[in-house]
């Protein structure tokens, strides 16, 4: 069983969600910085279907800090 995962993407327009995109690509877009702490994101099983700011899920900050250290 695979998670897939969506966030909300801001624009000129307003947000936009964008999904579903499997956890490898979820990680991915973190280290590119597209999904950031401040992003809105939500997942049937680790968020029970809510949205939440990435920033309160434990491992997703731990990816973000490892690829974008604080100077």
């Amino acid at each position: 069983m695979s998670v897939n995962w969506y966030y909300m993407k801001r624009g000129w327009l307003g947000s936009k969600r964008i999904g579903p995109i499997r956890e490898p690509e979820f990680l991915h877009r973190i280290d590119s910085g597209e999904i950031r702490p401040e992003t809105l994101i939500r997942c049937l099983s680790k968020t029970r279907g809510a949205w939440v700011f990435m920033r309160t899920i434990t491992p997703a900050m731990k990816r973000w800090n490892e690829k974008h250290p604080t100077v």
